[in-house]
């Protein structure tokens, strides 16, 4: 590899004008290497999923202008073995020190792995940044994909000690390491309680709780309503923002069930980046009441935000969310979750909250990941 002091750097993975978590942490990362003197260029997909993987309504950015002082190149088909050829030769081209590739989901394995395969051969060093090995929603073949991706990389990091212990169910390779998730800087500074409320057209009178990101059954928002309806404070309310990749109907009869109308709102939709400060804002406290988990961005743009969590003790999300420090983390029950809000409200917990998660937070900077990530890459053989 090169003089630490400027390597040039290939990651692959989603990133505009595809949206979502996955691809704004790899612009945030592309961005955090470019700041520190870096050569940076993201390889990404031009056909991603199909239909039947894919349940929400976009997968692109309604943006139209692609992030500043980036070079996306959109190479990659995930069904298409000739796009894979195509993207190994062409980063063989930049002659990179290391290449990360990003890998979250079992369908992947094909394209990433093969590219990774094809780019060992040129004797470039492959590291895999795991969000998941084992998918949170599993389907026939998920292991031989998975184990197909690992196979060809040179070394693993992940961002939560269970998705670490987690590669070994596939993998003997020994070299791979756990670095916390970045706070995210991608979405702005935050705005005033008051500001939020006008442009969400909430009484700011209210106590709001927030449930945020793309709604999959395995993220617990049936816990939410269902824990709101113990919450006799009628002035405790529940944010809900994000787009449905679960049945929407089964959360609305739910809701309508436990007459939850008047102190539920529902943002049912991807909330633009440029606007997720206002959602944040408002909040009192950040809930997570995920039935399972590796790691999650949502925790990052809460400490960025600077905003408290009431989180489920399930995989990576108590090493993330210290307990009593920056929020509070309870076993995913309606009745746990309960018996949290009410704590949070009645013990006014907010401020002391917001005094741990600015201590946290600093633990979670970029340059704190570039450092890591590049000096780890030194060190795999």
């Amino acid at each position: 590899m090169n003089d630490e002091a400027h390597q040039h750097i290939v990651i692959i993975g989603p990133a505009y004008p595809l949206r979502g978590g996955i691809a704004n942490f790899n612009e945030a990362f592309a961005n955090a290497l470019t700041k520190e003197g870096h050569t940076v260029k993201l390889f990404s997909f031009y056909y991603q999923y199909p239909n039947f993987l894919f349940p929400g309504k976009s997968q692109y950015e309604n943006n139209e202008n692609p992030p500043e002082n980036l070079q996306i190149k959109n190479t990659i088909g995930s069904i298409q073995p000739w796009s894979w050829s195509k993207t190994a030769r062409l980063i063989d081209q930049e002659k990179p020190d290391v290449v990360f590739i990003r890998f979250w989901l079992p369908f992947m394995g094909p394209a990433l792995g093969n590219i990774a395969k094809r780019l060992r051969r040129k004797e470039i060093k492959v590291i895999g940044i795991t969000d998941n090995v084992i998918p949170h929603e599993k389907r026939p073949g998920d292991k031989p994909l998975t184990k197909y991706f690992l196979s060809h990389c040179d070394g693993f990091i992940t961002m939560s000690k269970s998705v670490l212990e987690d590669i070994s169910l596939f993998t003997d390779n020994p070299q791979k390491i756990m670095l916390p998730h970045p706070v995210y800087d991608t979405f702005g500074e935050a705005c005033t309680r008051e500001e939020g409320c006008a442009k969400l057209q909430l009484d700011p009178s209210r106590k709001y709780l927030l449930f945020f990101g793309l709604i999959r059954e395995y993220k617990g928002l049936d816990i939410a309503i269902e824990a709101l309806s113990m919450v006799n404070d009628q002035n405790v309310h529940l944010i809900i923002a994000g787009e449905f990749y679960d049945k929407k109907e089964k959360y609305i009869s739910l809701i309508e069930q436990l007459g939850l109308k008047g102190r539920i709102h529902l943002y049912d939709f991807y909330i633009p980046t440029e606007d997720v400060k206002y959602y944040f804002s408002v909040a009192d406290s950040v809930i997570q009441p995920y039935k399972s988990a590796t790691q999650s961005g949502i925790t990052q743009v809460a400490y960025h935000f600077e905003v408290p969590m009431i989180v489920s003790d399930v995989g990576g999300l108590p090493e993330i969310v210290p307990h009593g420090l920056a929020g509070i983390v309870v076993p995913p029950s309606t009745e746990e979750f309960a018996s949290a809000i009410k704590l949070f409200y009645e013990k006014e917990l907010k401020t002391r909250f917001i005094e741990g998660v600015r201590s946290e937070k600093k633990q979670y900077e970029w340059d704190f990941f570039v450092s890591e990530a590049l000096h780890f890459a030194k060190q795999v053989d």
